[in-house]
């Protein structure tokens, strides 16, 4: 039998690996306009600091962690709180109020796998620590905005307020009341959520849950005067900046760090999979997990949804990465300064190719243009002899010669200058 990947662990191609890095660097060149600075994480973190940050009674602790319960650790399912634990861990607090920090890699959660949904998935997360202004909510949604705009992702922006720990309490017994009246009509998990997590009953995704709750009160009814005030300045600030977005009053996220904003980008390309990406305020979160009393916000997407968006909405082959030069050598003469050449070009940061097979010119151009090189350099015997080689335009299949006399790096100049 043939070793195949595991179930919801995918093989990234190197066709499919050109569209991904794309993805990385354009969320790179943003991210860094508005001053962020790129962290990297270990992928097992102590079981404890998901337990204690997410939520204990959430579907990710409860069902999706893969974890060592031997040794305590678990390969992370987020990125925020991997954040936040280096964050405090390294007091970056100390260099500078505000950290605007983010990173780029797999996370993990056993779950079904689905399309755009895998249980080894990748993750652009960024994270703002230290501020507090309605403004930054809105400043972090637009560079996210600003991300799927560039790529060519068509959204649709929801927004909400999950208030405080002076408002949200009182919610909870209310909404807890609520739940209790329309058991009946709720599912299973959904029950036993009813009094474990209550909030999580809203986000549901199955349709008799959905209706049922569809007249369940709404934490935007009684936000407390300070979340009110915040939520309307994050509405404000979006319209300033021309971010259009619609306030749906239940969305709640999985997690239990999020306070007052969170937001999610949904797209109706996807199937079930509707959220591209997703985010939100945790005020509390650093404070418990043993640091300073600091605010902060953040939002991760999916990078194997976003390839998938790109895929659909651009159905051209992805174009892999051309090489400037193929060196065809023909002859077991002209190997050795083909080989040599090859190896200088690429040290002067030319890309360039070499067969050292010794096929036919005939298969090695063949091989020239798979490569989608710009130019062929031919070296045969003949062109040994005569000292002197045939450069090839591969778009315009013009040929000029080319001097080989002198040393090597001679010779590499005088090609670098025919490249130009």
């Amino acid at each position: 039998m043939k070793i195949q990947a595991i179930n919801g662990f995918k093989d990234i191609l190197p066709e499919a690996a050109v569209r991904w890095r794309s993805i990385e660097q354009c969320a790179r060149d943003i991210f860094e306009r508005f001053g962020m600075r790129e962290i990297r994480l270990p992928i097992l973190e102590s079981t404890e600091l998901f337990v204690r940050s997410i939520g204990e009674s959430t579907d990710v602790v409860e069902k999706e962690m893969y974890t060592f319960t031997d040794k305590g650790l678990t390969m992370r399912p987020e990125a925020t709180a991997s954040i936040m634990r280096a964050f405090i861990e390294h007091g970056l607090h100390v260099q500078q109020p505000v950290q605007r920090l983010y990173t780029i890699g797999p996370m993990f959660r056993h779950e079904r796998p689905q399309k755009g949904r895998l249980r080894q998935f990748h993750q652009v997360d960024a994270e703002i620590i230290g501020a507090v202004e309605p403004q930054i909510d809105a400043e972090l949604i637009a560079m996210g905005q600003m991300l799927l705009d560039t790529l060519g992702i068509k959204v649709n922006l929801e927004i909400n307020s999950l208030g405080c720990p002076v408002c949200r309490p009182p919610y909870k017994q209310r909404l807890v009341t609520h739940l209790q009246e329309i058991s009946s009509e709720l599912c299973d998990d959904c029950r036993r959520r009813t009094l474990t997590n209550p909030l999580r009953v809203l986000d549901c995704k199955k349709p008799p849950c959905r209706a049922a709750v569809a007249d369940a009160p709404s934490l935007l009814d009684v936000l407390c005067p300070e979340c009110d005030q915040h939520f309307f300045g994050v509405r404000q600030s979006l319209e300033l900046l021309a971010i259009p977005f619609a306030i749906n009053r239940f969305m709640v996220r999985g997690l239990d760090y999020y306070t007052r904003t969170t937001f999610e980008f949904l797209t109706t390309d996807l199937g079930a999979q509707a959220a591209v990406g997703a985010g939100g305020r945790y005020d509390g979160l650093i404070e418990q997990l043993g640091g300073p009393k600091l605010s902060g916000i953040g939002f991760a997407m999916g990078v194997e949804r976003m390839a998938l968006l790109m895929e659909q909405q651009d159905k051209t082959q992805w174009p892999s990465e051309p090489m400037d030069l193929f060196v065809a050598a023909l002859g077991t003469e002209s190997l050795p300064l083909c080989t040599r050449l090859t190896h200088e070009l690429r040290l002067q940061g030319i890309k360039t190719a070499i067969d050292y097979s010794g096929r036919s010119l005939k298969a090695q151009l063949k091989q020239a243009s798979r490569v989608q090189a710009r130019f062929t350099l031919i070296i045969g015997d003949d062109e040994m002899e005569r000292q002197q080689g045939i450069l090839r335009n591969m778009a315009s299949q013009e040929q000029c010669p080319l001097d080989l006399n002198g040393a090597h790096h001679q010779l590499a100049e005088r090609l670098l200058e025919a490249l130009r």
